[in-house]
């Protein structure tokens, strides 16, 4: 298993985790779901002696990525999501920051789909397109690292919401049973909300499972 260094910070009015992923040979850094307070992920990214070198998005409601524009111009990095998720970023109404904050759109530098293998950060990147939540959700895997970013398709012993624009319970229940079947039982899960888990014990556990 190739070594990787894992933190997070909890940011923004609900409470999203915002990943750090470093590599400690090289000292690269990944970031995954930006969700608020920039000048917080640049510091924290200082803390950890890591130089950034992308931005993940697992998917383009606005709490997980209010940040992704100011970290992305401060290192000069680019920002990745799904090609489908461009819709949800560009869109105030689809991303809930209409609704539930002050309306702002974004869009990636780079999309990624189903199948595509990323090289960052000296890991390989597999992007599982896992829709439900929003339809251009992702997950990452990191295989060499028995690591997944899961957004908000699989929390621990729970799954996201799929009453969203965009959204649909058929595709999310889909997708976890995908990931609990798939994925290798040790691999952790960091997820954009509350705690980590493992897939072994999500398929124990898990209501979708």
């Amino acid at each position: 298993m190739k070594e990787i260094t894992v933190k997070n910070l909890v940011l923004g009015m609900l409470g999203t985790n915002c990943w750090f992923l470093r590599n400690p040979e090289t000292g690269e850094l990944l970031i995954a779901d930006p969700a608020d307070s920039p000048e917080q992920i640049i510091q924290q990214a200082a803390a950890m002696e890591g130089t950034p070198v992308a931005i993940l998005l697992t998917h383009g409601h606005y709490d997980h990525m209010l940040a992704a524009e100011a970290v992305s111009k401060r290192f000069g990095i680019p920002v990745y999501a799904h090609e489908a998720e461009q819709e949800v970023l560009r869109d105030a109404q689809k991303n809930l920051s209409a609704a539930w904050s002050s309306p702002y759109t974004m869009e990636a530098d780079r999309t990624v789909k189903e199948g595509d293998v990323l090289t960052l950060a000296g890991y390989e990147i597999r992007v599982m397109h896992t829709p439900g939540h929003t339809k251009g959700s992702v997950c990452y895997y990191l295989p060499e690292a028995g690591v997944l970013l899961s957004g908000d398709i699989l929390f621990c012993e729970s799954y996201g919401r799929y009453d969203f624009p965009t959204s649909s319970g058929r595709d999310l229940v889909a997708s976890v049973k995908r990931l609990l079947r798939e994925l290798p039982e040790n691999v952790k899960v960091y997820p954009g909300h509350n705690e980590s888990t493992e897939i072994g014990y999500e398929k124990r556990y898990n209501p979708l499972a």
